[in-house]
Formats: C-alpha cells, sequence, structure tokens
C-alpha cells in the first residue's frame, strides 16, 4: 500500500485568485507563503526520509510550494507537473472585478453562488464542473499509480482540488463541496493511502506543523 501526502499551497498574493491570475507576473507566494512552505518540508522530511514520486500542478503558486517543500529533500529530483491538479478557475461573476480584491463575506457570497450554479451545469468557466471534477479523480489516479506498494508521492494542489478528491471518497453531493475548502489552511497536508480497493483518506487539512511555529504563520488563502 502507498501513501500520498497532498499539500495545500502556500499564501499566494491577492492577484492569484482574480480574473487576471494568469497575466499577472511576480513570486508565486507571498513571503509568509514561502515560509510556511520550507516549514512543511522541514516536518514532511522528519517523517518520510524521500518521496518515490512528487506531482504538482503548474499555478506559480503551486509550483513555488513545491520549491519550498524540497529545500528539505535536497537530493530529490524535479516533480512531474500535472496541469490536472490545478484549482478550478473561479466562475464568472456578475459583480465587477474588484470584489476579488475586497474578500470578506460579500466575496464569499458571490463566489458560493456562482460555484452552485457552476456545479448545477452552469457554463460559467473554462471548463464545466464535470470535466474539473473528472480531471482532478484523473490525476489523483495517476499519483496512486505512482504510489506502488510501499511507495510514497508527494502532490502540491490546490485547496479546491483536494476537497474535490476527498468529495468523490465520501461522496459528498457536489453543492456541499465548496464548503469543504473554507477552512483549509495554507500547506496544510491531507494524508491518503493508496491500494488494491483504491484510495482511502487517513487524515485531513493536517497543519499542526504549521500552528506549532505561531499564530502568524496560519493563513487560509
Amino acid at each position: 500500500m502507498g501513501v500520498l501526502y497532498i499539500v495545500r499551497h502556500g499564501q499566494a498574493p491577492a492577484h492569484a485568485y482574480g480574473p487576471d491570475a494568469d497575466t499577472v507576473g511576480g513570486p508565486g507566494l507571498t513571503e509568509l507563503g514561502f515560509a510556511q512552505a520550507r516549514a512543511t518540508g522541514e516536518a514532511l522530511a522528519a517523517q518520510v526520509p524521500q518521496f518515490d514520486a512528487m506531482f504538482c500542478g503548474d499555478l506559480p503558486r503551486q509550483q513555488a510550494t513545491m520549491a519550498g517543500i524540497l529545500e528539505a529533500f535536497p537530493d530529490a529530483g524535479a516533480p512531474t507537473i500535472d496541469p490536472d491538479w490545478n484549482e478550478y478557475t473561479t466562475p464568472a461573476l456578475p459583480e465587477a472585478d474588484d470584489i476579488y480584491r475586497g474578500g470578506g463575506k460579500p466575496f464569499q457570497d458571490a463566489i458560493t453562488r456562482a460555484l452552485h450554479e457552476w456545479v448545477d451545469g452552469a457554463d460559467t468557466g473554462p471548463e464545466t464542473y464535470a470535466a474539473y471534477a473528472a480531471r482532478t479523480r484523473a490525476a489523483a489516479d495517476r499519483a496512486a499509480a505512482a504510489a506502488g506498494s510501499g511507495k510514497t508521492v508527494l502532490v502540491v494542489s490546490s485547496a479546491g482540488s483536494i476537497t474535490q478528491l476527498v468529495a468523490q471518497l465520501w461522496d459528498v453531493p457536489g453543492r456541499s463541496w465548496p464548503q469543504m475548502s473554507r477552512t483549509f489552511v495554507n500547506t496544510s497536508v491531507t494524508k491518503v493511502l493508496a491500494g488494491g480497493r483504491g484510495m482511502t483518506l487517513v487524515s485531513l487539512n493536517a497543519h499542526d506543523h504549521v500552528s506549532a511555529l505561531g499564530s502568524e504563520l496560519m493563513s487560509y488563502r
């Protein structure tokens, strides 16, 4: 039986979530995000001598997090970049673009409505919800296959995609899935066993390695 350690990315700058996320340059993480990634790498290195395979999406915040983690694994090779681990693209919102930057309850309410419509089949993004769910599961299946027997695999992804996988493993209804990611801590670790009977969730959103260093390292975006 193999093990997947699936890490949410570190804190990202606000523009990483807006409608212009693909066109704005700059580092993939904030300074806090880089610190979170390094702390996660040190915590994982205390548990796992080396990873047999590594995967991450191609979003800057995901790749920067992987790089920060791997500072604790100097002999590690290059991770496999698998865009199917990318977060969903936020569905189009009727409100002005600056709602992305305002954050808070107005943003959360707007994105929840948009996600519910998307899950219900609305064509409001570059891909359908069904396609997103399918590619997330396909990425997880590839990572599980790499785990093999007794191997360990590191994955860096995003809260939506990690909880989407968990929702599928637990048969959580699509409309309830978005709620799962709201309290996902940056660089939290979700552990999944992969065996002949499929994947089994062991732990979700574990973040003791971050909280132990002080509340100032905790973030959710």
